[in-house]
């Protein structure tokens, strides 16, 4: 069977780096969700494993896991040759309070997700640092053109790709009046500029029995609106952080104002995380009929706070199309807009809407 004439019959569904302690030697793991059609042998197979280990040496081969397991229709599946569709990289780290180690293990793993042919690597909420206390937090902190900015900027254009920052600790314009801070979204394009910058609107103030309590307001400013949908070489981005997604108001309104792809870069606890993560992020992709992109933080950052992890991409059906596990590392998905229309034409769930019964939810103020 030709490749060439048969572009729609192959799919490599789900990518994930190895994520126990993540080294840039570490092996690549690929996991295949369905048949792969051979060009060489003319008949669909499932590689066997030996072969791909003589055809690709270096990788190591997982049997496909029970995480991604909820298929599309058949008459959905595919639109176009996955290998033509856009890659994006999803990164997952345990921040501590040390900014340059961070920054070090971030910058290895983008480079890693260009090296593989990514055009957009997103990194989770705090990627800058997670402090002890407050004021720690606080002591660390910078402003948009701080140094640490500058070094991602710098990696943005060595790498030759798009950087979704997931939340920086960001000193606004009056810091020294207020001694607050913005957790801030910043996007930048592969030439090392900011497209866009998005603050947390819905602050995290929690107190979860047998998670560390959380009291964002203490020290954060909410973000005082939202940010209109990017356009990026994945698609268009509506930014979001973390608590964000518990707010379907919020996607809702990105969604209306074109938003393709939702991101929420986060930092959940090790008990709303395997309550609410997953289920929260396919929630919001069906609803919206958007991709939802997710770094995540993970593991222990300091004897006071851990985190899930579970990074993960989930495409508007709901199906959850790559993630990872505990531990530091990274997942690549391909991002299939035709797919995302073909969805949005045959449940047209927007046109359906009925505002006369309970008002605009959602409807975009930007």
């Amino acid at each position: 069977m030709n490749y060439e004439k048969n572009p729609a019959q192959i799919r490599k569904r789900c990518l994930v780096f190895k994520d126990s302690q993540f080294s840039t030697n570490s092996r690549i793991k690929i996991v295949y969700r369905t048949p792969i059609y051979s060009t060489m042998l003319g008949f669909i197979t499932r590689p066997h494993h030996q072969l791909l280990s003589l055809l690709c040496p270096g990788l190591r081969i997982l049997r496909l896991s029970g995480l991604c397991a909820q298929p599309r229709p058949r008459s959905m599946a595919i639109s176009s040759s996955s290998w033509e569709l856009p890659l994006v990289a999803v990164c997952q780290v345990t921040s501590t309070p040390d900014k340059q180690q961070n920054f070090k293990t971030c910058a290895e793993l983008v480079r890693e997700a260009a090296r593989l042919g990514a055009c957009l690597a997103f990194l989770p909420e705090a990627f800058d640092f997670i402090a002890r206390d407050t004021a720690e937090t606080l002591r660390l902190s910078e402003p948009l053109g701080g140094n640490l900015l500058g070094e991602y900027t710098q990696l943005a254009r060595e790498c030759g790709l798009w950087l979704s920052l997931g939340g920086l600790h960001e000193r606004s314009q009056d810091w020294e009046q207020t001694q607050k801070i913005y957790n801030c979204h910043v996007l930048l394009n592969s030439k090392g500029s900011i497209v866009a910058t998005y603050r947390k609107t819905h602050l995290c103030d929690v107190d979860i029995p047998g998670q560390e309590p959380m009291h964002e307001s203490n020290f954060t400013i909410p973000g005082p609106s939202l940010e209109s949908p990017i356009n990026t070489p994945a698609g268009k981005i509506g930014l979001a952080i973390c608590y964000d997604m518990r707010f379907p108001e919020l996607s809702l309104a990105l969604a209306h104002a074109g938003a393709e792809i939702l991101t929420y870069p986060s930092a959940f606890g090790s008990v709303t995380g395997p309550a609410h993560w997953e289920v929260l992020l396919r929630a919001r992709a069906i609803e919206t009929q958007c991709y939802v992109v997710a770094a995540a933080q993970c593991g222990r950052h300091h004897e006071k706070r851990s985190s899930y992890g579970h990074s993960m991409v989930v495409d508007p059906w709901g199906t959850v199309v790559a993630r990872c596990s505990e531990g530091p590392g990274l997942c690549l998905a391909r991002i299939d807009l035709n797919f995302l229309q073909q969805l949005r034409q045959n449940l047209p769930v927007f046109q359906h809407r009925r505002p006369d019964l309970y008002g605009n939810l959602g409807h975009p103020q930007f």
